[in-house]
């Protein structure tokens, strides 16, 4: 639900009247009979609007002094309804911190209209410049409510490899390629669904738990099958394209896809909205391949309520053919407290992060890459490749994420390799 109005009124019959008329897919309206309540409902669900009646038991001026001090961070939009239609009346209420004064009796149809207008202008100046959606105020206002419902699921949805789209096809390409995933998840979504920009290459969607894999696998299909007609036809069909520039030479950069990383169920273990976003984080993390578009699902009865997800490994394993260039890097590296690993078990759980690797005088050691590429537990490992055969094209196919020609910079080596720990 996209806005959330809370009315304050102890009237049965009226207070019903106004939620009837203005409730639909888009609105959501509560009522709070007592102050005590619109207090408590104003802490938990941060409404977008605060209709108060002058049925309330204080003065309708000093309570909307008070629910102004009160949501200062959130700035609900708040509108009076009074009995009273004297101009002193309504300049001391405005001045009090009213949005708004409407005089009863109402025109319901009058009524509806200005609550949708006022709603329609806060939605318009929190949405972001590129995709118009919604961003991060009014994601963390919907995020808040998620927390109470039991049948919705959210999703993080990140772009991948976008930073690097845009180096080599400009800004206005990829705020193309941001809005064309954009539309694809508009078009899957309900009605009744949520989506936001939560930064510049990521997303928030909130939708029913039942609905939530098939939106999943649809948005990951969908992308995977139009993103490559948003590259030269050389880098679709290569399926990665090379970075330019003195800095990035020689780097293969995989084409955009997304991560998704979703909560189904078990929001009642999950106590804020900052924790609820650090975990779908974490969870999308955990989606990420070295090709493609993927998603994968925290579900509360597969999860320990106490489970923590590791860190990323400073492990790095070095196959140098030169031993005092061997020695050279491996000191360099661990001075710089990385975690240097003997052995490289290809069944192992203890893979490396980082494999840096001699390609040998007839690149035969290529070989070895593309045998790791193809073990699950070897996805995430990142290649840097030296080679005093300067075959770029033949090393980056054989699924190197780094070519690094000879002789290098030691101070190089150590660059890529916090690059792409940092990624």
């Amino acid at each position: 639900m996209l806005s959330t109005v809370l009315i304050i009124d102890k009237r049965k019959e009226l207070s019903i009247k106004y939620k009837k008329s203005i409730d639909c897919v888009n609105i959501n309206s509560i009522i709070a009979k007592t102050l005590k309540d619109a207090l408590i409902q104003v802490q938990n669900i941060e409404p977008d609007m605060i209709i108060i009646s002058d049925s309330i038991d204080e003065e309708l001026a000093n309570f909307c002094q008070k629910i102004r001090a009160l949501t200062y961070n959130s700035r609900p939009i708040i509108i009076a309804l009074s009995k009273s239609a004297e101009i002193e009346d309504r300049i001391k209420i405005l001045e009090a911190g009213a949005d708004d004064f409407i005089s009863e009796p109402v025109n319901i149809e009058e009524f509806k209209s200005r609550i949708i207008a006022h709603l329609r202008r806060d939605l318009e100046l929190n949405l972001d410049n590129k995709t118009l959606l919604p961003n991060q105020k009014i994601i963390r206002k919907t995020l808040k409510r998620v927390l109470s419902v039991d049948n919705l699921a959210v999703l993080l949805v990140g772009i991948e490899n976008l930073e690097n789209y845009k180096s080599v096809y400009t800004e206005v390409a990829s705020d193309k390629l941001m809005q064309t995933f954009v539309a694809i998840a508009k078009s899957a979504l309900l009605e009744s669904d949520f989506i936001g920009q939560y930064d510049e290459k990521s997303f928030i969607i909130t939708t029913s738990k039942y609905n939530v894999e098939k939106l999943a696998e649809f948005l990951t299909f969908a992308f995977d099958t139009v993103v490559p007609k948003f590259y030269s036809e050389a880098d679709a069909k290569r399926g990665y394209m090379l970075l330019t520039g003195e800095r990035y030479a020689g780097m293969r950069a995989n084409l955009a896809s997304i991560n998704i990383g979703g909560i189904l169920d078990g929001f009642n273990q999950i106590i804020s909205v900052d924790m609820l976003i650090n975990k779908l984080i974490e969870i999308k993390k955990m989606a990420k391949i070295p090709n493609g578009s993927n998603y994968i699902f925290e579900r509360a009865k597969l999860t320990a309520s106490d489970s923590v997800f590791n860190a990323v490994s400073k492990n790095i394993y070095i196959k140098e053919k030169d031993e005092s260039l061997y020695y050279l890097i491996r000191t360099t590296l661990e001075l710089q407290g990385y975690d240097i690993q003997n052995d490289l078990e290809i069944n192992s759980a203890n893979v490396p992060s980082i494999i840096v690797i001699d390609s040998g005088d007839d690149l035969s050691e290529l070989g070895l890459i593309q045998k790791l590429k193809t073990q699950n537990n070897f996805v995430n490992t990142k290649f840097i490749v030296t080679s005093n055969i300067h075959d770029k094209t033949r090393i980056l196919d054989s699924g190197a994420d780094l070519y690094l020609p000879k002789p290098y910079e030691i101070s190089d080596l150590v660059r890529w390799v916090e690059y792409f720990l940092k990624d």
